[in-house]
């Protein structure tokens, strides 16, 4: 697996023309079970391919459960210096439910643990809309994870995936559907109480104070170009040789074998390419975007009509976030994202990324109901882009 992640990450840059790597991001899986050592082996690979900067980002998710103080240590030793902790609940019953085989003490101790090795560097997760969970016990878990947490909060609502142990409880009812009403109080809830608290909210799940903003989370969120590496993964970038103009989506195989095997064979494992046309692209920046609240044919041609209600719309009786207000659009970079299946995750970017200045329009919500908004604080753009929040 590691010489395969190597020849892929390599291939893949290679084939982007990226010379500069803004954020590494070690995800998908539990990249806490990999050995420190094929970290270390990537980034070295992605350095040789593409200048990877002593202050790059370089993010390994960690579940509690196998990742001890000693083995933090270990990654941060390979080349890690952000740590995202999937602790998901502060509430023992909800880890079982979910398969998880931590603990909340387990989670807390390796919150703080990891806060001591990576001080100002730590997120954490905080799943809603669980089966039969309800507003008010959540935002007690939360209150008390403040008490704990770093500056980086991510609150993810849970998606019951088809062959998963709890998509097939709930199908045979011994759990109930999660509600998607209570999730969206939930959701709007735990903004309050984050702001109030001191966060801003940068994207749709992701808040930060004092600075830290994840590069990878505002990357993807700014629709740069990424490269997918790894069993699974996805990416979105404009291949060398192609005048810059024909972004293409690719898919990399699943079944970690079969990647493996064409790794070797191909120094890649890309399953699917598939060039991006007009549509696709409005979703990246190209062309169907605002710029400083200008009219954008494109965008006006996919969006679903709503009422303007001074700087934000609102689309009444809709099944989610179908409108967008106004946004900003800054220079896009370009980025590389290896992922999926396969323990590992790396985002790069070339040029350097720019100080974020606006988002990207909001995606579909499918929990969401009623105004759509844009997240960045107003305050922190110049010329005041959009109402208060």
């Amino acid at each position: 697996m590691r010489s395969c992640l190597v020849t892929e990450a390599q291939t893949l840059l290679g084939l982007s023309g990226v010379r500069r790597v803004d954020s590494v991001f070690f995800g998908g899986g539990t990249p806490s079970l990999a050995s420190p050592n094929t970290v270390a082996a990537v980034l070295e690979a992605v350095d040789r391919a593409a200048h990877l900067p002593a202050d790059s980002e370089v993010t390994l998710e960690a579940n509690p459960a196998s990742a001890p103080g000693s083995r933090l240590a270990a990654f941060g030793a390979a080349g890690i210096n952000r740590l995202s902790i999937g602790l998901q609940s502060l509430d023992d019953k909800e880890l079982q439910m979910l398969g998880r085989t931590h603990t909340a003490s387990d989670a807390l101790q390796t919150l703080a643990e990891a806060r001591r090795l990576f001080p100002g560097r730590v997120s954490v997760d905080l799943m809603l809309g669980l089966p039969a969970q309800k507003s008010g016990p959540w935002l007690r878990q939360l209150q008390e994870l403040l008490g704990y947490c770093d500056d980086h909060i991510s609150l993810y609502q849970l998606t019951l995936e088809r062959g998963t142990a709890l998509f097939t409880q709930v199908q045979r009812g011994t759990l109930p559907a999660p509600d998607p009403e209570v999730a969206a109080e939930m959701y709007q809830e735990g903004r309050t109480v984050l702001r109030e608290a001191g966060f801003r909210q940068y994207e749709v799940s992701n808040f930060a104070r004092n600075g830290a903003l994840s590069t990878h989370n505002w990357t993807y969120w700014q629709c740069g170009q990424y490269l997918g590496v790894g069993p699974g993964a996805h990416g979105r970038f404009v291949p060398q040789g192609a005048g810059g103009h024909t972004r293409e989506a690719r898919i990399q195989t699943l079944e970690p074998d079969n990647w493996m095997k064409e790794v070797t064979l191909f120094g890649h494992g890309t399953r699917k390419r598939v060039p991006l046309g007009e549509l696709e692209l409005g979703s990246f920046g190209h062309g169907a975007t605002y710029r400083r609240g200008d009219h954008s044919p494109a965008l006006a041609a996919v969006c679903i009509p709503a009422e303007p209600m001074g700087r934000v719309w609102i689309k009444p009786g809709g099944e989610g976030l179908a409108g967008t207000g106004p946004v900003a659009a800054g220079s896009q970079g370009s980025s590389v994202f290896l992922g999926g299946s396969g323990c590992t995750r790396l985002s790069v970017a070339d040029p350097p990324a720019p100080t974020p200045r606006g988002l990207a329009a909001e995606r579909p919500l499918p929990w969401a109901r009623g105004m759509t908004r844009c997240f960045c604080d107003p305050r922190t753009v110049p010329g005041g882009l959009w109402g208060p929040d």
